[in-house]
């Protein structure tokens, strides 16, 4: 055989070749279903990918068997009905090709979004040895989202799902890995969470473009990142010349052998950075629309903690447009209130306790609730090790809100003020099971009179009110309790839940 014809035939084999090349390659499914997962039960199970425009897929699974076509931009959904919890089965996608699925459950989703205090891994967290140890939960399943900025809504990221070991755990999202323990303990049924969360980020990442245009009070945002991607090439051209500069300096010092403390020039937002408004929501929130979930929980406010005022609208803002976007309804959002952390003095030294009040003022959605941890945090770090009482504490609001358990998921909340002579009377809510100070002691009180000067406070508890009083106010008008970065705060109920900070005052923080 010469040379020619031998190619004349490796040619055609190739082409005899290429139509199974072709579908084995066109039928695909996004990264959240794979092996290992859980599917959201007790609703209609959306399933979607791609395959050849016009071709016919079929999705099996249990004794369902749904056919649907494939659109014109290759793109095909088919939804399955509702299940029940039960023995692991295979999800099985016919087109052409087939794609199998193994050892897929059906229970409850939960997807864990925010910025490092969700990032947090078991494995930093207090007592983290025996509790990697213990992690063997094979009806608990994690999901780590791959990180993703992106400039337009995108329709697959990077991950895969695991069942829940030792070796998976200790670098998931802690705060995720505890509420989801509680949950599956509290509940026994399959729970699988879906940790998407960046550190350091703002939480006008993780809401879309178009929620954000649709709200005046939060045009400076869409303005500002029009700003920086129309301005980005030229502040990187000038970066660069900056970052050299800088590499200079400090080769010349090292050489010298003197100390170079000059930092590394910060480089300009652009298109890919995690800040960008609506990129985290397009590159790690809309990939998972329309997966099945049971609900949310969120750990972020720290990078919007300069701006609570903004952050108050920002926030629920987010949510509803999550629950828009999603399409399953207002699903329950649950999120974590911020700790104690920075240090007091001023009204500068307040500011995430307006950051806070924003939070409490997000609870006015419908199906929302708040994990508050004023209680466990450290002044100087931003990153409690303290991850088992949070997740807890979520999985207290969870039992409440999700699951319409009667449950006590909530410390003392301020419900009424009294002026009793040179007294504040303070009636608050969720204190059925008395309400106490933590070591004996009530810490974290203010009262101030018309002149709007705050001094300490003494709080005696009365039953389920707290009389606030000091013998230089002989005319109160207002009190705040836990009203700091990082207060003395030690109001809880009977099941030792603190109590939600708050003011009585609507006094502007200028």
């Amino acid at each position: 055989m010469n040379s020619k014809t031998l190619r004349c035939g490796l040619l055609i084999t190739f082409i005899c070749l290429l139509p199974s090349v072709a579908a084995a390659d066109a039928l695909r499914l996004p990264a959240i279903f794979g092996n290992h997962m859980v599917l959201q039960r007790d609703q209609p199970i959306p399933v979607w990918g791609w395959s050849d425009p016009g071709a016919e897929v079929t999705v099996s699974f249990r004794d369902q068997r749904v056919t649907t076509i494939t659109r014109a931009d290759g793109q095909w959904t088919a939804t399955l009905a509702a299940e029940s919890t039960g023995e692991s089965a295979d999800l099985i996608v016919l087109s052409g090709d087939d794609l199998v699925f193994t050892d897929v459950l059906v229970g409850d989703v939960w997807v864990a979004s925010g910025q490092s205090n969700m990032s947090w891994t078991v494995s930093n967290s207090n007592n983290a040895e025996a509790e990697i140890e213990a992690a063997d939960h094979p009806d608990i399943r994690l999901f780590t989202l791959k990180r993703r900025v992106s400039t337009e809504p995108l329709r697959e990221a990077g991950g895969s799902w695991v069942a829940c070991t030792p070796e998976a755990t200790k670098g998931f999202s802690a705060v995720a890995y505890f509420f989801g323990r509680e949950l599956q303990e509290e509940l026994d049924v399959p729970i699988g969470l879906i940790n998407t969360s960046w550190g350091g980020t703002p939480a006008e990442a993780w809401t879309s473009i178009g929620a954000l245009a649709a709200n005046p009070e939060l045009t400076s945002i869409i303005e500002q990142r029009t700003r920086d991607i129309v301005n980005y090439p030229e502040k990187l051209s000038v970066h660069i010349g900056e970052l050299a500069a800088w590499a200079a300096r400090r080769v010349t010092a090292e050489s010298d052998g003197a100390e170079f403390t000059e930092r590394k020039p910060r480089g300009p937002r652009g298109p890919e950075h995690p800040h960008l408004p609506a990129g985290l929501y397009n590159g790690m929130i809309q990939p998972l629309i329309p997966y099945g979930i049971r609900g949310v929980i969120w750990y972020q406010g720290e990078s919007n903690g300069s701006r609570p005022e903004q952050y108050a609208t920002l926030f629920p803002t987010m949510i509803r447009d999550w629950r828009r976007q999603w399409g399953q309804g207002a699903f329950p959002f649950l999120f974590v209130q911020l700790a104690n952390f920075m240090p007091n003095g001023d009204e500068s030294g307040r500011v995430w306790a307006f950051l806070r009040e924003a939070q409490t003022q997000t609870l006015r959605l419908p199906n929302t609730g708040m994990a508050v941890t004023i209680d466990i945090g450290n002044p100087d770090d931003i990153h409690p090790r303290n991850k088992q009482d949070v997740g807890k504490r979520l999985a207290l609001a969870a039992q409440a809100v999700a699951y319409d358990q009667s449950v006590i998921a909530s410390g003392p909340m301020f419900s009424e003020l009294t002026i009793d002579g040179s007294e504040a009377v303070i009636s608050f809510s969720n204190a059925e099971t008395g309400l106490t100070g933590v070591k004996g002691k009530v810490l974290g009180f203010e009262i101030a009179g018309k002149d709007r000067i705050w001094v300490p406070a003494t709080a005696t508890i009365s039953g389920a009110k707290v009389l606030v009083s000091n013998p230089v106010i002989p005319e109160p008008v207002a009190v705040r309790y836990a009203w700091a970065n990082s207060p003395e705060a030690t109001l809880a109920n009977g099941v030792n839940l603190p109590a939600v900070p708050f003011r009585t005052d609507d006094w502007s923080r200028e």
